[in-house]
């Protein structure tokens, strides 16, 4: 029998057996494209980029492939390198087929499969299926026959795209762009695309991260080839061979970490979850945060929520500066923490007393020292500005006016409207709610005081957030009426602002909780709200820490990251400009007289509490200053450190002091008229 006719009858052989194993196929009801292969989960932004992939069960990364999601370039290399005749044989090419068995006989056993790509697609759906022996060969025939007629040439190539190995846990182009290259495979460079070529021929001798040079000399001959085939131009040869070949794996995307934990957890089923995050103010705002909380100092973090109040969608949220630094316990999600606000509360206590008629911006209002009942608050600097108008007094953040303003509008019925808004606000087991909510001493989320703000700069009415796209969400609730909305946000766009940031772009609060334990800063422009926190997850006082030094200048630069400020709305008719003057005679004066508190009895000291660690940074080599804060007694006052003088200070009531180094220290504090207190603290 002469060669020819040999092979021809192998050839025959080889598709009759594959005709029969593709009835055995179809008896045994096996699934044609491999629905059962588990695909990584993802968090998508809005616009579908990827946000954050979740490994497989079997801890794979592995993704769903898409012909029309990869470099055009990519498969033309690859279908000119890997099987030429791809668009035209039914799954199996008989030429290639004919010279393989000819090899077969020649040798005796199997030299070269003949390997279609959709005979490879075979293989890796079914991945028992290991070896080169006729039989496994017959069924990968019998299978791709069957899969091409079942799914046709595009689906086939998907299917490639989804499981081709790229060495240890990596299948599929998508995972290998995202893992060699930090890319997706929209767009490869001609080096790029050969290397991905390359690699499934022998994906554990050729990973980049392992075997660089074997990996180097497989890409130039998947260049070569492709010159050869006209694929490539002799420079885009020349450029991929002086390409650099990866000699490490990136970490796959974690932008949104804590929300995408919560996404996944809330629907554990569902492979895609599409957040109303913007990938690109995510990552450059946690950027931001990261690199301003670590200059700030040792065990810190940093917490922002950034919302299109006009849709209530959330653009970016970030639970922690660094989600994998342990030491800053960033596992912790601050964004859904309950803390003191500290004085973000005061505009909601203006607005309020503006909407009931009881004060207007130009109104005149006492700041002096004031006693309400027990209550004695005082200003954060000691000092008193006398008679102001309301506006400055919440520009100013003063304390005096606000409470006063608070008794006026009702504890109570200022803590039911945030409860009506949709807010949670807590407080300690068994209380209710009284004076010092206005001041802090209430505890508050980071999402909740955002949702506030974006009220506020949505002329009152709470805006439903939208994390996650598709998912329920509650009606929008309001929190004060437009006229009172609008005065309170043309104050605060007169705050005046951080060093070297401009005062007018921007409509801001900031906060800091007792025991300077929370730095806050809030603010919204005409299309924006943005919420700041700072401080430590622990909930320890770190030592001079205020919203207006740490949070206020992450929040106007997270602003300027995300473009030009949008204009704020236009004054409303029912908010008419109107000067002092032109006020109803029981507007122009808030309230009457108070008795002034002398605020000379029972000296303490505020700061530090007595027994609690202090974190200087002795124990690091750089300590430093420890933060005294008196109440009562009357000035001028001295500190001591174990007995010796360390300080004098008068009406300020606060003074920096040096103690000696880590340890228990005692801290005392006499006053001008030989009233002392003492406190003793661990510095550390």
């Amino acid at each position: 029998m002469g060669r020819r006719r040999l092979l021809a009858l192998a050839a025959g052989g080889l598709v009759l057996a594959g005709a029969g194993g593709l009835v055995a196929l179809h008896r045994a009801g096996e699934g044609p494209d491999g629905a059962a292969t588990p695909y990584s989960r993802e968090v998508v932004d809005r616009n579908g980029r990827l946000l954050r992939p979740f490994q497989t069960d079997d801890d794979m990364w592995r993704f769903p492939g898409a012909v029309a999601e990869v470099d055009p370039l990519f498969l033309k290399m690859l279908t000119a390198f890997e099987d030429r005749r791809f668009a035209h044989h039914p799954g199996v090419d008989p030429l290639a087929l004919v010279r393989a068995t000819g090899q077969w006989l020649r040798q005796g056993r199997i030299v070269s499969g003949g390997s279609t790509l959709s005979m490879q697609v075979a293989r890796l759906i079914d991945k028992r299926e290991d070896g080169r022996s006729l039989s496994v060969k017959l069924r990968e025939i019998a299978r791709a026959v069957r899969l091409e007629r079942e799914l046709g040439k595009p689906r086939m190539l998907d299917l490639y795209l989804s499981l081709a190995p790229y060495g240890g846990n990596v299948e599929g182009i998508r995972a290998a762009s995202l893992a060699y290259f930090g890319k997706e495979p929209r767009r490869l460079s001609p080096g790029e695309a050969a290397l991905l070529v390359a690699i499934p021929q022998s994906p554990e001798a050729r990973r980049p991260d392992r075997h660089p040079e074997a990996a180097r000399r497989a890409r130039d001959r998947v260049l070569e080839r492709m010159l050869l085939a006209g694929v490539l131009k002799p420079e885009q040869v020349a450029s991929g061979k002086a390409e650099r070949v990866p000699v490490a794996r990136r970490p796959m995307p974690t932008f949104a970490w804590h929300a995408a934990n919560e996404a996944i957890a809330a629907e554990p089923a569902r492979r895609v979850h599409r957040m109303a995050f913007d990938r690109t103010a995510q990552e450059a705002l946690e950027t931001l945060l990261r690199d301003r909380v670590r200059a700030q100092g040792a065990r810190l973090s940093g917490a922002l929520i950034a919302i299109d109040h006009r849709s209530g969608e959330v653009i970016a949220r970030i639970g922690a500066a660094d989600p994998l630094d342990t030491e800053r316990q960033g596992a912790v999600d601050m964004t859904r923490a309950v803390r003191s606000p500290g004085s973000t509360l005061k505009p909601f206590i203006y607005a309020m007393a503006y909407e009931a008629g009881l004060a207007h911006p130009e109104t005149l209002i006492e700041d002096r020292p004031s006693r309400f009942g027990t209550y004695a608050p005082a200003n954060f600097d000691r000092g008193y500005q006398g008679t102001v108008p309301t506006r400055v007094a919440l520009q100013m953040s003063l304390n005096v006016p606000a409470v006063a303003l608070l008794e006026a509008v009702g504890p109570q019925r200022f803590f039911s409207r945030l409860e009506q808004a949709g807010i949670r606000p807590q407080l300690p087991r068994g209380e209710v709610p009284g004076l010092a909510v206005g001041l802090g001493g209430v505890g508050l989320r980071l999402a909740d005081l955002a949702a506030l703000y974006a009220g506020l700069a949505r002329g009152g009415e709470m805006p439903a957030l939208v994390e996650r796209l598709g998912a329920p969400q509650m009606a929008g609730r309001p929190v004060t009426d437009e006229a009172a909305a609008w005065h309170v946000g043309d104050i605060l766009t007169e705050a005046p602002a951080p060093d070297a940031a401009i005062t007018g772009r921007l409509a801001y609060k900031t906060g800091t909780s007792y025991g300077f334990r929370d730095a806050w800063a809030v603010g919204f422009d005409g299309r924006r709200t943005i919420a700041v926190w700072v401080g430590r997850p622990d909930g320890s006082s770190v030592p001079g820490i205020t919203g207006r030094t740490a949070a206020a200048p992450i929040l106007f630069d997270a602003f300027a990251r995300l473009g030009a400020p949008a204009a704020m709305p236009p004054r409303p008719s029912s908010a008419p400009a109107l000067t002092h003057a032109q006020l109803p005679a029981p507007l122009r004066r808030f309230g009457p007289s108070r008795e002034e508190a002398t605020d000379t009895r029972d000296l303490k000291i505020a700061f530090p509490p007595d027994g609690v660690r202090v974190d200087l940074g002795a124990l690091r080599g750089a300590m430093d200053p420890l933060v005294v804060h008196t109440k009562g007694g009357r000035p001028p006052f001295t500190v001591l450190l174990d007995g010796r003088p360390a300080g004098r200070f008068g009406a300020q009531r606060q003074v920096n002091v040096q103690p000696d180094g880590p340890g228990f220290t005692t801290l005392s504090v006499v006053d001008g008229e030989g009233r002392s207190a003492s406190v003793t603290v661990r510095v550390e």
